[in-house]
């Protein structure tokens, strides 16, 4: 039996991207999918590089909406009855996460991997050779009263503290950056530092293409079990053992699931994501707006305009409930007017969603050769450069100069 010198378990954006930074350390690469590249999460998101974001999911705010958008079946957040007894535990813990001084810990913790991960951003997309696909238009949030914006700006004052540039709008001045909103948005938020990509699938094919053109390997199987042994990891797929000095767990939804093997129970929950892709010409979009109270966003592909978002607490085994999708681009409609609603293509994704907001980034319990990367949520493609860094440092010994406590596997 061959053996790697590491085997990267998922094709998605980070598992990619680690696999680049892995080689570019010298390492040879093996990646395995139970589908192949891009074929979760990381082909259906809305794009962004949300380097803004660091305020964590889990906050005393949310607590407040919480309970109106669960009233709504179809609304902003979700869990379907069938699944509520199962995810009570995540739930409990997601509760415990909301409390002010965890809310600053996940804070601090959070915007030191964005910091890394747009220090990075533009460095490896140079090296992979998809630079030309980084777009930076900003992106708009938007408010229906002074009362919605007032809300709004503890979030915002955090974002000073830690040197976001932000500038709040009026209606008018809304409408010189994005023509065409609905006048019942009066206010608005412009942040220029949001970047975004042309479109997430592309990107993750053009990283597998690299990656493979650079001498990786790419399998498609689905791994059953990771098992250490003597000088490296045995890892079993459905078509046959593979061993690997080092191994990347970077399977999103399911990491968690091959986690449990190497004794580490890890509370991973799945977010699952709607949207719906327009053809190009359905709005003239200028950047990426977020419609905060309504949990979605509209954003700009260079192959289609998308309008997706929200959150569905269900699992990975319930059937997609489609009306979600409907849902958010019926909302869209009304924001935007002008908006052609037809020709859209539907789809569902699984984000891997940790209660605190925080990924698992270190080293397995049951083997110092498996390395944790996975659970990032909303933020895989934000946060993929950086945590590649991360993860390229851990198969090489070498100091990260960047405190992964926050990040353990093991913080549960």
């Amino acid at each position: 039996m061959a053996q790697a010198q590491v085997i990267v378990v998922g094709a998605g954006v980070v598992g990619l991207s680690a696999a680049l930074a892995a080689q570019a350390r010298g390492l040879s690469v093996c990646v395995i999918d139970r589908e192949g590249p891009a074929a979760g999460a990381s082909a259906g998101n809305a794009g962004a590089f949300a380097f803004t974001d660091i305020l964590p999911l889990a906050s005393p705010g949310i607590l407040r909406k919480a309970p109106k958008w669960l009233l709504d079946p179809l609304g902003p957040l979700s869990v379907p009855p069938s699944y509520a007894l199962q995810i009570a535990p995540w739930m409990f813990r997601f509760w415990r996460a909301c409390a002010p001084s965890r809310v600053d810990h996940s804070t601090r913790a959070q915007t030191a991997l964005m910091d890394l991960s747009k220090a990075e951003l533009e460095p490896f997309l140079a090296a992979s050779g998809t630079l030309p696909m980084l777009q930076k238009n900003g992106a708009l949030q938007v408010y229906e009263s002074a009362a919605e914006l007032q809300a709004s700006l503890p979030g915002w004052q955090a974002r000073a503290d830690h040197g976001i540039e932000f500038h709040h709008l009026t209606a008018r001045e809304m409408a010189d950056l994005q023509p065409g909103l609905a006048p019942r948005f009066t206010h608005g938020t412009f942040t220029p530092g949001w970047y975004s990509i042309a479109d997430p699938k592309l990107y993750t094919l053009a990283l597998a293409e690299k990656f493979t053109a650079q001498g990786g390997t790419l399998l498609t199987a689905e791994v059953t079990g990771l098992q250490p042994q003597e000088g490296g990891v045995l890892v079993q797929t459905a078509q046959g053992p593979q061993m690997a000095e080092q191994v990347v767990l970077a399977a999103g939804a399911f990491s968690h699931l091959l986690a449990r093997g190497l004794g580490d129970k890890i509370p991973l929950e799945t977010e699952r994501g709607y949207n719906t892709t327009l053809p190009t010409d359905a709005f003239d979009l200028r950047m990426q707006v977020t419609f905060g109270g309504h949990g979605f966003v509209v954003s700009r592909l260079s192959t289609g305009i998308r309008v997706g978002g929200a959150v569905e607490l269900g699992g990975l085994k319930l059937p997609p409930n489609f009306k979600r999708s409907e849902a958010m681009l019926t909302k869209a409609q009304a924001f935007l007017p002008g908006l052609k609603p037809t020709g859209g293509v539907q789809w569902m994704g699984f984000r891997p969603s940790l209660p605190d907001s925080l990924p698992a980034i270190g080293r397995a319990s049951g083997s110092a050769r498996v390395i944790y990367a996975f659970g990032h949520g909303h933020l895989g493609l934000t946060q993929s450069a950086g945590t590649a860094r991360l993860v390229a440092d851990l198969l090489t010994d070498r100091s990260a100069g960047f405190d992964l406590t926050p990040f353990s596997p093991q913080r549960f």
